[in-house]
């Protein structure tokens, strides 16, 4: 069973289902563009996540977490998510809306040019980003990068940094929970329209982590090939947490 808006009306136009506690955007991503595109000409701050089985666990253990969720329009991201919503609702998302693909998108298709600050990852990997982004989508305007390193003491001060750009729209690259909690305590001070929390994008945009090949993206197995690059990293993330998420779906009772 869908029904309309979130808890706070990030998406109030738009049918959510609740996947185990958390509220997501049940529609495909043209609709989603749209939406965002209606924000961005309202001048409407809306901050935009992304749930996977990795963010529904730590959702389901880290209450400021799932409050920071719970004030953003989130979007499904991986085949844990989509195999929730076929136990929980009877049927998958209509589109796998992850951020690496639909980031780009998004910015791709939004017309109206608009001012983009782009916040995460290593020193030099926000600016690498930006020059593939300066071809992908021309039409926007990079007006400051900034990488993740700074310490929650100093994180109001790179919110006055990204306010002091002009930014419209501004990619948090920062994992989870972190981007998160950075977009729902510093966000309004940014000055910021739209807010994404982009996890890992702005590592693939810049080439410093390398994405599946096409036919494993499509087999919907990319978290396979990214522990296979990383095990020490990512085994516990992948493959503990992946039986965690299947064990909490197992006892969440289905929507009637």
């Amino acid at each position: 069973m869908e029904q309309t808006g979130g808890a706070t009306g990030a998406g109030a136009s738009l049918p959510v289902r609740d996947v185990m506690g958390v509220e997501v955007v049940a529609v495909p991503a043209a609709d989603v563009v749209a939406h965002l595109a209606r924000a961005l000409d309202e001048g409407r701050r809306l901050a935009v996540a992304f749930l996977n089985a990795h963010a529904s666990n730590v959702a389901a253990s880290q209450p400021r977490f799932a409050r920071a969720l719970d004030e953003a329009l989130v979007l499904n991201d991986g085949v844990g998510v989509d195999l929730a919503s076929r136990r929980l609702h009877g049927s998958p998302f209509p589109e796998n809306l992850n951020g690496t693909d639909f980031v780009p998108r998004l910015l791709a298709e939004l017309v109206e040019p608009r001012r983009l600050f782009l916040l995460g990852g290593r020193p030099g990997v926000a600016e690498a980003a930006a020059e593939v982004l300066a071809q992908r989508a021309p039409q926007h305007r990079v007006v400051g990068t900034r990488d993740g390193y700074f310490t929650d003491d100093e994180a109001a001060a790179v919110a006055a940094e990204v306010a002091a750009s002009g930014a419209e729209v501004v990619l948090v690259a920062m994992g989870n929970p972190r981007q998160e909690l950075f977009v729902a305590e510093h966000g309004a001070a940014t000055g910021a329209t739209l807010l994404l929390s982009v996890g890992a994008l702005l590592d693939f945009l810049s080439g410093r982590v390398e994405r599946a090949p096409a036919r494993v993206q499509r087999w919907r197995l990319e978290w396979v090939y990214r522990l296979a690059l990383e095990p020490g990293r990512m085994w516990r993330r992948y493959l503990v947490g992946n039986v965690r998420f299947l064990l909490r779906l197992a006892r969440t009772p289905r929507v009637r």
